[in-house]
């Protein structure tokens, strides 16, 4: 669990230092980032075409999804938190359920490499 949410933790912190500074994304722009982010998925896990296809939508879904959190909840920091992390729950249980489980261990190995605490805490 404390991977899973260190994860999140790392890609909401990507992410915002990327949009640190810009306009709210435009759609094309929202295309862009679920574009690289399956293919950086899909890269790890090695999917098959479907199952590309199908991430990609997840992706673009959840990406909408915090950019409509971001503007719903702009004046409650910690509330904005709880939908964000409540929405990286629900992509994540998407996106494993999608996967096979040699994919998913792929993932879940790549997942962990990326990270600079990748030993388990005790």
């Amino acid at each position: 669990m404390k991977k899973a949410t260190l994860f999140a933790v790392l890609l909401f912190g990507l992410q915002g230092a990327v949009l640190a500074g810009t306009e709210p994304d435009s759609p094309t722009s929202i295309q862009a980032r679920a574009t690289a982010l399956t293919r950086s998925i899909s890269d790890k896990a090695r999917l098959d075409e479907g199952q590309y296809l199908r991430l990609k939508q997840l992706n673009i879904r959840m990406l909408l999804e915090q950019e409509d959190l971001k503007t719903r909840f702009a004046g409650d920091a910690a509330l904005l938190d709880q939908r964000l992390a409540e929405a990286q729950a629900r992509y994540e249980t998407d996106l494993t359920a999608m996967l096979r489980p040699a994919q998913l261990a792929l993932f879940q190995q790549s997942r962990t490499s990326m990270t600079a605490l990748g030993a388990t805490p005790k």
